[in-house]
């Protein structure tokens, strides 16, 4: 799958599931033939089969001590699996996870901590922060950046032409306003963006500054209503108002790639693969859409975006912990770091790295936006606070008149309560 879906995204930060660790994905001591088998779960579409056969080819020719053996996991119900496998006896060696679901796995301490081995790894300030940082739990370095994904500027490029509107020319979120207006006459809506995407809405409020939640006393505490989110709640009022999307749903309810296929929207903001779903839809759209990335609030700087993407982590239960670190190692390293981003389209883990995409115009755009790129609060208890959504409520309230300041006083408020209810 050559793209990752806006959904997948999602899927990444919440982990959720029914299914219970199978027999199937526990470690064993040998191959049989005295080389060491090394078990690792990665998910359902992060690689192709190409690339897992070329990966499996190389690294057992580097270490022909290890029998690779890659068993691919289902997204539906893997938070449970690996709950059960983290508590067992027979737990996989690695297992790739949702950057943001490293600090629930961390906090029961299943993980193993690979803290004064960053360096080893070629990490640290090369890191993507929206990988490394959620991979971290209380100061410690949990998860291994794996590859990332982020939102774009998906616009129809005979619209900007016909505007007489060059892309490259929107660095800042101001010059991104006035070609919005531009571009909302004559029956186009300048830009779809519906009321409630909250992801969207987390990168403003992170240029102006603020977040989501922060921890203060040892306690997390609600964001919205600080005067940067206020700042950011407005930002996102005015440009939504710049189009017809709805104010009361988010961009899966109507899908805004298929929005965009029925005609005059100039733009969405979306993951890339967006695109490839706007064409099939409208086969007449193929080669009239182009990608740049999020404004940010000054030319030297692009916008904040919510990094999804996934992380490697070791069971500390785990049978072979030297041979699971060479594999991430390889994995996570320069050489398999750019063929997997080539193959998959995906954000290489380091900043360094950005250019080995520069001739995929949707993968490079991301990675040009990855290097602002954020994750949600990291505390294990952020998944409630999803559940409930009270981020979603709050946007349609002021975009329908509400007034923000007590709207942001009552969602910070709620997010409060349920990060503070199993702290």
């Amino acid at each position: 799958m050559k793209y990752r879906s806006l959904a997948l995204l999602s899927t990444l930060v919440l982990g959720a599931g029914l299914a219970a660790c199978s027999s199937s994905g526990g470690s064993s001591d040998g191959a049989g033939d005295g080389r060491t088998a090394l078990d690792v779960w990665l998910m359902r579409d992060s690689v192709s089969a190409g690339f897992q056969k070329e990966f499996e080819t190389g690294f057992e020719k580097a270490h022909p001590e290890i029998d690779l053996r890659i068993q691919i996991q289902e997204w539906e119900g893997i938070g449970e699996k690996v709950t059960a496998a983290l508590a067992s006896n027979d737990a996989p060696d690695v297992i790739e996870v949702g950057n943001t679901q490293v600090a629930q796995y961390a906090q029961s301490g299943g993980l193993t901590d690979f803290s004064d081995r960053v360096g080893e790894l070629g990490g640290g300030a090369n890191w993507l922060e929206g990988l490394a940082e959620p991979g971290s739990y209380e100061g410690r370095q949990y998860g291994i950046p794996y590859y990332a994904a982020n939102r774009v500027v998906i616009h129809r490029t005979d619209l900007f032409e016909k505007a007489g509107i060059d892309p490259a020319r929107i660095r800042t979120r101001d010059q991104w306003i006035a070609a919005t207006r531009k571009l909302n006459t004559g029956g186009t809506q300048g830009i779809y963006l519906p009321g409630q995407n909250w992801y969207v809405l987390s990168g403003f409020v992170w240029d102006e500054g603020g977040d989501l939640a922060a921890k203060s006393g040892g306690e997390w505490k609600g964001g919205l209503d600080s005067p940067g989110a206020l700042r950011a709640m407005d930002f996102y009022r005015r440009l939504q108002a710049l189009g017809k999307g709805p104010k009361d749903s988010d961009e899966s309810q109507p899908p805004q790639a298929e929005v965009m296929a029925k005609g005059q929207v100039a733009q969405i903001i979306a993951v890339p693969g967006g695109a490839k779903v706007i064409e099939e839809k409208n086969p007449e759209l193929k080669g009239k859409l182009g990608f740049f990335p999020v404004p940010g609030k000054s030319a030297d700087r692009p916008g904040a975006v919510f990094t999804g993407g996934s992380d490697l982590v070791v069971p500390a239960v785990a049978a072979h912990q030297e041979e699971a670190f060479t594999l991430i190692r390889e994995l996570t390293g320069d050489t398999w770091q750019k063929k997997l981003a080539v193959a998959m389209s995906y954000v290489p883990n380091k900043t360094t790295l950005a250019a080995a995409v520069a001739d995929d115009p949707g993968t490079a755009a991301m990675a040009a936006g990855a290097v602002n790129g954020h994750a949600t609060p990291n505390t294990p208890q952020w998944a409630a606070v999803e559940a409930k959504n009270p981020i979603k409520e709050y946007m349609t309230a002021v975009l329908t008149g509400a007034d923000a300041g007590s709207a942001a006083a009552d969602a910070s408020r709620t997010i409060t309560e349920t990060l503070g209810s199993d702290s």
